[in-house]
């Protein structure tokens, strides 16, 4: 089956899984849906994540839950398949006055707001988690 946007179907798959409380959540993998991962598990977002290398790779996230509520409260896609945000460094936004991060796709990587700005970068704002 092919998608037409495979990070908005992770992202609403990390979504409807807190809304369950599951613990984990399994989804078809790629590069740059493990680049997002690494960058939650940095910023404290989710435990873990774990690639499965099998005919069809997955990764497997482990959700994060702070006295039974979900630390993730809101995860958002903004750049879409039909319409491309891009932004300069200095025009990058602050989620939730800096206590969220975006996600931010770069020349040099997949990094959040905080990290693109240290380091002067722009690109497209992939979603943005509070």
């Amino acid at each position: 089956m092919s998608l037409s946007d495979p990070i908005g179907d992770m992202l609403a798959r990390i979504k409807n899984a807190q809304v369950r409380n599951h613990s984990k959540v399994s989804l078809p993998s790629s590069k740059f849906k493990v680049k997002i991962a690494d960058v939650l598990k940095s910023e404290g977002y989710i435990i873990d994540y774990k690639v499965n290398d099998d005919k069809k790779p997955s990764i497997e996230i482990n959700l994060k839950y702070n006295s039974g509520n979900p630390v993730i409260n809101t995860i958002e896609r903004i750049s879409k398949p039909g319409r491309r945000i891009f932004s300069s460094a200095s025009s990058l936004p602050k989620i939730n006055n800096g206590l969220g991060i975006a996600i931010v796709s770069t020349p040099q990587g997949v990094m959040t707001d905080v990290d693109a700005r240290k380091k002067k970068l722009g690109g497209e704002i992939i979603c943005k988690v509070f």
